[in-house]
C-alpha cells in the first residue's frame, strides 16, 4: 500500500459517507455532502498526480481508481435522481451510467485483444468529465428546487450528457474493426 492507493480508497470509502450525509435531514446537507464530493474528487487528481510524480503506479491501483471514479460519479447521479424527481437529472444520469458501463466492459474486451490503445481517453472524455464534475457539484450543493444555480448545474449535466455519447461513439468507431471481426 502507498499513498495514491491509500488516497484511492479513501475516495471508494467516502461514497457510503457522501450517501448518508446527503440524505441526512439537517440544514446544510447539501454543502456537506458536495464538501465530500470534492474532496473526493480532489483525490483522484492528487492519487494520479503522486503516482506519476513519485514512480508509485501499481496493478491494484490501476484496477481501482477508475473503478472508485466510475463508483463516485454512479452514487451521485443515483442520488440526485432519487431527489430531483425529474427528466433533467434522470435521463443524463442513464446516459451516463450506462455509458461508463459500456466503455468499461469495450475497453476489457479489447484489452483481452491486445488493442487496448484503440479505446484511450479521448479530449472529449476529458471535457465531459469537467462538465460532469462541475454540474455534479453545483447540484449536490443545491436543495432539488429550481433556482438559477440548479438550472445551470442541469444545463451541465445534460452537456456532459450529450458529451458522454459523443466520447462513446468516439470509442465505439475505434473498436468498430474489432467489433466487425467478432
Amino acid at each position: 500500500m502507498n499513498i495514491p492507493n491509500i488516497l484511492t480508497s479513501m475516495r471508494v470509502a467516502l461514497i457510503p459517507v457522501l450517501v448518508v450525509v446527503y440524505l441526512m435531514p439537517v440544514p446544510g446537507h447539501y454543502w456537506m455532502a458536495c464538501g465530500i464530493f470534492a474532496l473526493a474528487s480532489i483525490t483522484d487528481w492528487l492519487d494520479g498526480y503522486l503516482a506519476r510524480k513519485w514512480n508509485q503506479g501499481t496493478p491494484f491501483g490501476a484496477f481501482l481508481d477508475p473503478v472508485a471514479d466510475k463508483l463516485l460519479v454512479a452514487t451521485a447521479l443515483v442520488l440526485l435522481a432519487q431527489t430531483h424527481h425529474n427528466l433533467w437529472v434522470t435521463l443524463p444520469a442513464l446516459v451516463i451510467i450506462s455509458r461508463e458501463i459500456l466503455v468499461s466492459a469495450l475497453r476489457e474486451w479489447m484489452a483481452e485483444l491486445g488493442a487496448r490503445g484503440k479505446v484511450a481517453v479521448s479530449n472529449i472524455g476529458k471535457w465531459k468529465t469537467a462538465a460532469q464534475m462541475v454540474a455534479l457539484l453545483i447540484l449536490l450543493s443545491q436543495p432539488p428546487l429550481f433556482s438559477w444555480l440548479v438550472i445551470v448545474g442541469y444545463a451541465l449535466l445534460i452537456i456532459s450528457a450529450i458529451l458522454t455519447l459523443w466520447s462513446m461513439l468516439q470509442y465505439l468507431m475505434a473498436a468498430r474493426s474489432h467489433l466487425k471481426a467478432s
